[in-house]
């Protein structure tokens, strides 16, 4: 098992994790029907996260549903070996709130990116309550920690699904 890291710990490989990766699963409800999205993020303050997209059915489902979870994760190899992070959050959009392009644009990794899609691009940022961390790429340990409000909890996996397979 994994020893618990304290929240700042736990944060700052959340970070260097979300930092080194650029491509995500955006996971959306619409009308009680769930969707994921293939997108690219880069992080903003503290861990709030930033979305660029042309549009889609997200967007829907984020008015009617602002609950997201987003998806970031090494190559899968097997169910026992694989580094990862999934946020939950909250998440708006530029269609909603127009400053939103101004606050991406600070934190744009490509200060050139809105330049080039002009008044096409839209943006979701998704402000974290609960971020799950696993990294069992080393040694097959399933534990993980969740940062939630700057606490930290372990999960560990289900004994009997362990002992089963």
């Amino acid at each position: 098992m994994n020893k618990t890291m304290d929240p700042v710990e736990l944060k700052e490989h959340i970070r260097d994790f979300l930092k080194e990766h650029r491509q995500a699963s955006l996971a959306t409800c619409l009308r009680n029907v769930p969707r994921s999205s293939p997108v690219q993020y880069f992080l903003g303050n503290d861990l709030d996260i930033y979305v660029c997209s042309a549009g889609g059915e997200k967007f829907k489902a984020i008015a009617e549903n602002p609950t997201v979870c987003l998806l970031v994760n090494t190559e899968y190899i097997n169910y026992r070996r694989i580094k990862g992070v999934q946020v939950f959050g909250v998440a708006k959009s530029s269609t909603e709130d127009p400053f939103l392009i101004d606050e991406a644009k600070i934190y744009a990794p490509d200060p050139y990116l809105f330049d080039y899609a002009g008044d096409d691009l839209k943006v979701i940022k998704i402000v974290p309550y609960e971020i799950v961390y696993l990294d069992s790429l080393e040694k097959g340990d399933r534990t993980k920690q969740i940062l939630k409000l700057n606490t930290v909890e372990l999960k560990e996996e289900e004994k009997e699904y362990a002992i089963k397979h």
